[in-house]
């Protein structure tokens, strides 16, 4: 029996190594203290490998008990990386691909991939989601579609996704890779000008089952408030409101107990006989309830009624391991989170199994399985939440409940207009939104002779939704008599083959040859039926769960399936490991596309060089490792929407028959109806096809100072032509819209990424990745060769750009002569000035201007990573979107048609003859003669998190026989800094949460 220990260069005990006795079967793991025992021959060989570590053969040579110090990895160049249907390593990799470990982010705790990817890949944006749900939308390299869709392509463990990444649970990630390039995008085709986001789970590692508990709770709560008008303030601004524009006297709005000096009760009353309280409130428009209230002291706080603290929980049991010739991961996972809005949940049951084994010694047989249930009938639309959005609709005297303590359907007595109780969807009404998704992966790999090796692919995924929603009668704002129910049930199936062909050989070893062959298949379909009624006897409380007993039953159907293939080809080369060249050619099928126009080819090309192992770098020292990339591919984009519900068309190409219903009189005299077929309003196009993106990338990969700086740089071109878009046709065509090919876009940018060791002692060291990017883009050519203003497209323009009135500022009184100018605008001291570009005091599409762009000009990120005496790790990250404009047009203090006298507004500022300010308008402003928009930047730095953790040292675990364990905490959505916006969160037109969690993360 061997016995030995196993520690780090630092002289820490390493738990769960792997030991395996050379050329047998016979392996072991070290224990939490590092040591371990095994049976081996006296003149046998131990490998000793883990994930992170050199592997190290130990020659026994007699001896009883050794001690193995183990070396940790470069990690710089030996990562693996993800690069379609199949891996390499960074330093042989030729695309643009960034990677982030999970490793990484552990003390963060990531509650979804968006957390996982925001502001840690140079060139993806990733959007901002305030709901119970979370994520966010992921933007690759910017806009390079004008209605097509733009999300990244999703490949998970090696294969299409098309699922939600909602189902993926965090916990299970080990790394995630985006592919930027034409290069790495090419060998998906079809669906890969708008990006791939490569998500990597894990796998079973060491020789002993491995059981992981993550477990964390958190709160949510409003990150920034932003409170409308309450008690006498509101009574203060609602005077102010009344005098805004007003002719009589302004005193005639204040107070009778507490007048101007100078201003008597007499002429305040101004003739009128009465209570002076009583005539102001009824001068300031407060109805019978709300002038009760006033007087009796009580008001309602619906700003705190409807925000909360939520409460979050997310746990996850995995167990882990590999037996000799199996390998297995899973996993068990339980979410719930509350928003920050009352009645706003989200519940998700998420599970994973991951399984490979070696059925023989040329057969290995595998699964990866996944299965979510995901609760969305309360995560917001204002139909099962508290509808926030009402704030600036309320009274602050108006009352929530009537007498008997139901609800009351408008707070103050009168007609509302548009006020209503913000709890009575969420108390009367229900909803049920199930969503049970299950995708998996079913591979088996053969080694056959000469170093080739087949894989088949087996891709299933099934979803069924459930949505169904029932509006009650005792809901006093349905008037529907009897309430109304409807059921929508949607079962999608969807099914991957990808047949691949790989051979790996390195001749007279220099020249190493990598092929991959493909060829896939699939197929995605989806059955959707609804049905609704309403009227419901005698009574409808069963809300959706009898839809027989309505008088009005209605229902509908669409079913819809696409299918595709595919053939790809990729070679590998590389010389002397420094000269390295991709080749691929893939050619793509789809049904949806036009009969001239099913199949496309996308070939790409890159060559990689690194540099630093040509001799004449050899006599320099500072420069580690540099390699300079080069790549040229053409991409396409497929994902074809209808813009009316965003929606894959799979008829897009086709005319379609409608059909519908007439009534009339039988023989009999009978009421029937009858069933008609006509032409629907779409007209075919034969020649309908892809969206065609030929890209060009320069990089340089590089590593200074013996890895104490590192990094990457790339700079792109994009130029995509053929866009999809449903153009409108004139009416004497006999057709309203036709799905085309019509636009060229080109889309240029630069990336930067830089990792650097600032402190690297035995009792600190300090870490940091910083990365920034930018993107313009251009329309090149539209439908017509003009400028198609309705929907925002100017040719030579950013398809982003702003067009409209350039405010500049706000009309004081000393500027009325200058404004009566203005003949048809009306114009008022404490209205918006728009710039008169042509100086005809007339407000036309002539005085428009290019005023800026609603997509950040620039983004960049930087993490921080601390580790203090081993055991403590701190870390936070910055955020920034630079140089964007938003519109604001709350500070045109225009109401609407309900107008500020029977409503309430947020805290915001206005101008007054006695103050005068130039970037908000006067209340009840006027529109200055014409339609405009108001815009502010709204750049902004964010602390997206702060996270710290405490290991719990290895000789205080190995006395309750645990492998590790940690305790972390972290705030998400910390804090921001936006220099112009002052309105909710820069990123979000309403309420923002910050996130504070508390975990525990312990390994058995």
């Amino acid at each position: 029996m061997l016995r030995g220990t196993i520690k780090d260069k630092s002289g820490a005990s390493l738990p769960g190594i792997s030991v395996k006795v050379k050329n047998s079967k016979t392996a072991t793991s070290s224990g939490v203290d590092g040591n371990f025992a095994i049976t081996v021959p006296a003149n046998g060989t131990l490998v000793i490998s883990a994930v992170g570590f050199i592997t190290q053969e130990v020659g026994v040579n007699q001896r009883t008990n050794v001690s193995v110090t183990l070396q940790e990895e470069s990690k710089s160049l030996t990562d693996v990386v993800v690069i379609g249907y199949g891996t390499t390593t960074k330093r042989d990799a030729t695309g643009a691909i960034s990677s982030v470990k999970a490793t990484q982010l552990e003390n963060e705790n990531p509650q979804s991939i968006a957390d996982v990817l925001k502001g840690n890949i140079p060139g993806l944006s990733v959007g901002l989601s305030s709901s119970a749900k979370g994520g966010g939308d992921l933007l690759v390299r910017g806009k390079s579609t004008l209605s097509a869709g733009s999300s990244p392509l999703i490949v998970l463990d090696g294969v299409i996704y098309n699922g939600q990444l909602a189902d993926i649970n965090p916990n299970d990630i080990d790394g995630i890779d985006v592919l930027k390039d034409a290069s790495s995008l090419a060998v998906y085709g079809a669906k890969a000008a708008t990006g791939v986001i490569a998500i990597t789970t894990k796998k079973g590692r060491g020789e002993s089952p491995t059981i992981t508990v993550n477990t964390n709770v958190g709160l949510a709560q409003v990150a920034k408030n932003m409170r409308p008008y309450d008690g006498e303030d509101f009574l203060s601004w609602r005077g102010d409101v009344l005098r805004s524009g007003a002719t009589t006297p302004e005193y005639l709005y204040n107070d009778p107990r507490n007048l101007p000096a100078g201003v008597s009760l007499t002429q305040w009353l101004n003739g009128q006989t009465g209570d002076p309280v009583d005539l102001w409130l009824n001068r300031l428009n407060l109805v019978a309830n709300e002038k009760a209230n006033y007087l009796a002291g009580k008001t309602t706080n619906w700003y705190d009624d409807i925000f909360r603290t939520g409460f979050r929980q997310d746990h996850t049991l995995s167990l882990s391991g590999k037996k000799q010739e199996i390998t297995y991961y899973m996993s068990l996972n339980y979410q719930k989170n509350q928003n920050v809005i009352e009645g706003g949940d989200y519940t998700a049951i998420r599970g994973r199994i991951n399984l490979e084994g070696e059925a023989a010694k040329f057969l290995t047989l595998g699964m990866n399985v996944q299965f979510a249930d995901r609760d969305e009938a309360r995560t917001g639309d204002g139909s099962t939440e508290a509808d926030w959005t009402q704030i600036i609709n309320l009274s602050p005297y108006g009352d929530k409940f009537l007498p008997n303590g139901e609800l009351r359907r408008i707070p103050t007595d009168d007609s509302g207009l548009n006020a209503r109780n913000p709890f009575l969807n969420m108390t009367y009404n229900e909803r049920m939104n199930k969503q049970n998704t299950v995708f998996a992966s079913v591979y088996g790999r053969v080694k056959l002779p000469f170093g080739i090796t087949y894989q088949l692919n087996f891709s299933p995924g099934l979803d069924f939704y459930r949505t169904f929603d029932y509006r009650s009668s005792r809901n006093p704002d349905v008037i529907t008599p009897g309430g109304s129910a409807t059921r929508a049930n949607e079962t999608r199936y969807n099914w991957q083959v990808d047949n691949l062909i790989k051979w790996n050989k390195t001749f007279a070893k220099i020249h190493n040859v990598d092929v991959t062959l493909l060829a896939n298949a699939e197929k995605y379909q989806t059955w959707w039926t609804q049905a609704s009624n309403e009227g419901f006897v005698p009574g409808d409380v069963l809300s959706y769960h009898n839809l027989s007993s309505g008088i009005k039953p209605v229902t509908n159907s669409e079913d819809k399936v696409y299918t595709g293939d595919a053939l790809m080809a990729r070679l590998n080369y590389s010389l002397l490991s420094r000269y390295i060249l991709t080749l691929s050619v893939r050619r793509d099928g789809y049904s949806v596309f036009g009969v001239n126009f099913k199949r496309a080819a996308f070939p790409a090309a890159a060559f990689g060089w690194v540099f630093t192992d040509e001799h004449f770098m050899k006599s320099q020292s500072w420069l580690g490792y540099g390699k300079l990339r080069l790549s040229y591919g053409i991409n396409g984009n497929r994902d074809l929407r209808n813009p009316d519900n965003g929606t894959v068309d799979p008829y897009a190409a086709l005319a379609q028959l409608t059909s519908g219903k007439y009534q009339t009189v039988n023989g009999s005299g009978a009421a029937t109806d009858v069933n008609t077929v006509q032409i629907g309003s779409k007209m075919a196009n034969s020649n309908l096809k892809w969206e065609e993106t030929t890209a060009m990338n320069i990089g340089l990969d590089f590593s200074m100072f013996n890895d104490r700086i590192s990094g990457s740089i790339d700079v792109y071109n994009k130029k995509t032509s053929d866009l999809l878009v449903r153009q409108t046709l004139p009416n004497v065509s006999g057709y309203a819209s036709v799905y085309s090919n019509l636009a060229r876009i080109n889309n240029r940018g630069g990336e930067l990424n830089l990792n650097t060791k600032n402190l690297v002692t035995d009792h600190v060291k300090w870490n940091t990745n910083f990365n920034f990017s930018l993107n313009r883009n251009k329309i090149v050519a539209l439908a017509l060769p003009t400028d198609d203003p309705g929907n925002g497209w100017f040719i030579g323009k950013d398809i982003d750009v702003i067009w409209d009135y350039n405010v500049q500022g706000v009309w004081q009184q000393n500027e009325m002569t200058e404004a009566t100018k203005f003949t048809k605008a009306a114009i008022k001291p404490g209205d918006f000035k728009l710039e008169d570009v042509d100086g005809d005091y007339a407000y036309s599409d002539a005085d428009k201007k290019f005023l800026g762009y609603r997509t950040p000009r620039y983004f960049f990120a930087m993490r921080n990573e601390f580790n203090i005496f081993k055991n403590f790790d701190f870390s936070f990250q910055l955020l920034a979107n630079w140089g964007q404009l938003k519109q604001y047009n709350l500070a045109k203090n225009q109401p609407g048609s309900v107008g500020f006298a029977r409503a309430s507004s947020y805290v915001l500022p206005y101008w007054t003859p006695s103050n005068p300010i130039n970037d908000y308008a006067r209340l009840n402003s006027g529109s200055s003669g014409t339609s405009f928009n108001v815009y502010w930047d709204n750049s902004f730095i964010r602390l997206n998190t702060v996270a710290v953790s405490y290991s719990v040292p290895q000789d205080l675990l190995g006395k309750l026989h645990v492998k590790s364990a940690k305790i972390y905490a972290n705030v998400n959505n910390a804090s921001y800094y936006a220099p112009t916006w002052t309105f909710w969160d820069p990123q979000n037109n309403g309420p923002t949460p910050r996130y504070y969690t508390l975990g525990l993360n312990v390994t058995l």
